[in-house]
């Protein structure tokens, strides 16, 4: 604050200087602030960047012999900054100003000292540097490396070559030698680093050929026939030192430099060749990489694991997440009243005839509600006449009124869940609407929904979706007429009739059960065609003449036949069998757009995570930077570019 106050103060003094034309040096400025007074005057440290900013623009007005101090009981300016009334205001300094012997030209002071520095966060850290003499020599047998675990900090080639590059220059300057050009220079560097990292992985295989010894059986390089050449360099000696002229193989490819496979600057140049082939794929680099007079041992493996961790080729190849296909839930293997547990899901539309009248009809749209139950797979079809929250709550009481209570509703949040075309902005969740969340609390129904974009969280009844749009078009396909509201309504109940009847398991070949179990074995409560063979202990005459009696064993036979027959099927997994990569908070991600082409995916931050009841993670929150806002998304949807340290 009171830096600030100061650069306003020098900001008024400019202004003032400019309209009665005085000039600077008539200036002085006074600061009860010696924390200011010790940034102004100071020499010897180093400022972070918004003090040094606010610093800089005090010096270029005055100079630093212009501020003096001044207690802060004397400090007119003080005033200002607390409350006062008018009695205390009429004796104090405000309106005297401070005594004129505490304004004395000679009480300035040249330099004020910073207040605590090592404790100002304000102050940058002071750096001691102790100055040795260097000296700089070569000899044929003894050099002095610099140790190749400072390339650690380099993340590419070509910063490692520039910075040998940049010492090199500096040497040559100092030693007062004939300067080189940036060429020399940069292929100096790249020599330079080739042997280090040779001198750390080879120094044996390298002191054995210089003096003129075999390699031991069983060296990994001996296979290599290596070689030194005029400049110190393990190249591949190989069987190609026939093959005369560069015009058919230069040298370099004849005889490549020799790289180790753990190692830093070994995974550099494969870095660096990958990014000169355009993050192209394996081969490519592997060929960019021999082509370029380089023979790295392990080259497959290493590319593979440079083109994997690659950002640029995961943005553009990488693949979507995934996850192990989840346990089933409770309301999918627990039994139940038919329709208690319940996946909803709209499609459509289709235009209709609504009504004639001379030379004109008039059309509208229909759309169709999906009701499917997920324990007993039956659906119930219901038909809308338009994507709106009243609309769906008369289906909703229609399918309620037939079918009974609900316990719990199972929807998506997308497109699929309005069921119409794009163009339509209408909000897809309508069981968000205030109107059907009312409705729902007074019914004593759950809702649950699934992530946007999350098809495959409800398979259950987008499954069904697709059986009833291929039963409805062949139904629509026979159908000469114009379609009314009354066929449509017929044909809806018949492809509710028919997916009733559908089997749940594979056909039986055994003769003595020739009936296959379906949902409406459950619903009717009666066998398709024919009677059933009641068992003989069931009870008295009079029993098996009872209805109720039937019902139940009509109901229990089902349950039978549902835990032995059909649960069974659901025991394997069809696919999503492994187990896929687990994002965490802080990892870096792109957001699969349908609308986009790939690289123009927006980036975003995985904020949070959440788990699912087996421990994996299948749902994650993200924030898109462009555009400022949060969304609960699938894994699916996302690929992840950059892991969370």
């Amino acid at each position: 604050m009171e830096l600030c106050a100061a650069v306003l103060g020098i900001e008024v003094a400019n202004i003032i200087k400019e309209q009665l034309h005085i000039q600077t040096d008539c200036f002085r400025f006074y600061t009860d602030s010696q924390i200011v007074l010790g940034y102004i005057t100071n020499t010897s440290r180093r400022f972070y960047v918004y003090v040094t900013n606010r610093v800089n623009r005090i010096r270029s007005f005055s100079p630093t012999t212009q501020w003096a101090y001044i207690a802060t009981e004397h400090n007119p300016a003080d005033l200002a900054t607390r409350p006062m009334d008018a009695a205390q205001l009429k004796d104090s300094t405000w309106l005297t100003g401070p005594s004129l012997n505490l304004l004395q030209v000679d009480s300035l002071q040249d330099t004020y000292p910073l207040t605590v520095p090592l404790n100002d966060k304000e102050v940058r850290p002071e750096v001691t540097v102790q100055c040795d003499k260097v000296v700089v020599c070569e000899a044929q047998h003894q050099s002095y490396d610099i140790g190749s675990e400072r390339f650690l900090r380099f993340s590419t080639w070509e910063s490692a070559v520039r910075a040998i590059a940049y010492i090199k220059r500096y040497l040559y300057n100092r030693s007062n030698s004939e300067p080189k050009c940036a060429t020399e220079l940069y292929s100096a560097a790249e020599l330079y680093l080739i042997k280090v990292t040779q001198k750390e992985a080879f120094g044996d295989a390298i002191r054995c050929i210089q003096e003129g010894n075999q390699l031991h059986k069983g060296h990994s390089l001996l296979s290599l026939s290596p070689i030194i050449d005029e400049r110190g360099i393990l190249r591949v000696g190989g069987r190609l030192d026939k093959v005369k002229g560069d015009n058919h193989l230069p040298y370099s490819e004849r005889h490549p430099i020799i790289m180790p496979k753990n190692h830093y600057l070994s995974r550099l140049l494969v870095r660096k060749f990958h990014h000169q082939v355009s993050h192209q794929g394996r081969l490519i680099t592997e060929g960019a990489i021999r082509s370029g007079g380089f023979w790295i041992i392990g080259m497959k493996r290493i590319v593979r694991s440079e083109i994997s961790a690659c950002v640029t080729c995961r943005k553009f190849r990488g693949s979507l997440g995934w996850q192990r296909m989840s346990d089933l839930p409770d309301d999918r293997i627990e039994p139940s009243p038919p329709f208690s547990f319940v996946g909803v899901d709209t499609f459509g539309p289709w235009h209709i005839t609504q009504r004639r009248t001379r030379g004109h009809t008039s059309n509208s749209n229909r759309w169709a509600l999906m009701f499917t139950c997920l324990v007993s797979r039956a659906v119930h079809l219901e038909d809308i006449e338009e994507l709106s929250a009243a609309s769906f709550i008369n289906a909703l009481c229609r399918f309620i009124a037939i079918r009974g209570p609900v316990v719990q509703f199972r929807s998506d949040r997308g497109t699929n869940f309005i069921g119409a075309v794009n163009e339509l902005n209408i909000p897809a969740n309508f069981v968000e609407n205030p109107m059907t969340e009312k409705y729902l609390t007074e019914n004593r129904m759950v809702w649950l929904f699934n992530p946007p974009h999350a098809s495959n969280h409800g398979g259950a009844w987008e499954r069904m979706i697709g059986v009833a749009r291929r039963i409805l078009d062949a139904l629509l396909l026979n159908h000469k007429g114009s379609l009314t509201h009354e066929v449509l309504t017929t044909f809806l109940m018949e492809v509710t009739a028919i997916m009733n009847a559908r089997p749940l398991v594979p056909i039986s070949t055994d003769p003595e059960r020739p009936e296959t179990l379906t949902p409406s074995h459950l619903i009717h409560q009666k066998p398709p065609c024919g009677n059933i063979a009641v068992p003989k202990d069931i009870g008295s005459k009079d029993a098996i003449k009872s209805a109720w009696k039937r019902v139940q064993y009509m109901a229990d036979l089902f349950w039978q036949r549902w835990h032995s027959e059909y649960l069974q099927n659901l025991q394997v997994r069809s696919k999503w069998l492994t187990e896929g990569e687990q994002f965490k908070q802080g990892d870096v991600v792109l957001l699969r757009d349908y609308s986009l082409v790939r690289n123009q995916w927006p980036l975003a931050l995985i904020t949070d995570i959440f788990e699912s009841s087996d421990g994996r993670v299948r749902e994650v929150k993200v924030h898109c930077g462009r555009t400022g806002t949060s969304y609960i998304l699938p894994t699916t949807q996302l690929c992840r570019l950059v892991e969370a340290d």
